[in-house]
């Protein structure tokens, strides 16, 4: 369903193609950061054709860490960035993050 990055070589591997892929960063301790990973869990059980990845802040600080800096984003948790061709398409955080807002950020790159 989705790749977990434990490194930054990991996170620089799903980033370098051109195509287009989902980064969470998630919070393994936070309610919100919980229901955050539901949403995009059910999201992608239902396009399970597009590529994701997740990155646990506690246990991989280093490499959230090193997501913030490369996209240009201050540090959230929990937060979800659309990465296509590089760059950032769109991002959310905390209670944003939901099925129906990943759809449509997914459906705008259509």
């Amino acid at each position: 369903m989705y790749k977990q990055l434990t490194s930054e070589a990991d996170f620089d591997e799903a980033v370098s193609s051109n195509e287009t892929v989902w980064v969470l960063k998630h919070s393994s301790v936070c309610p919100t950061s919980s229901a955050a990973l539901h949403e995009f869990e059910a999201y992608l059980n239902d396009h399970a054709d597009q590529s994701a990845c997740i990155v646990i802040v506690q246990t991989e600080r280093p490499v959230s860490n090193y997501i913030a800096t490369e996209l240009g984003y201050t540090h959230q948790s929990p937060q979800l960035f659309l990465v296509h061709n590089k760059a950032v398409a769109w991002q959310a955080s905390h209670w944003s993050i939901t099925s129906s807002a990943m759809a449509q950020a997914y459906a705008v790159l259509s």
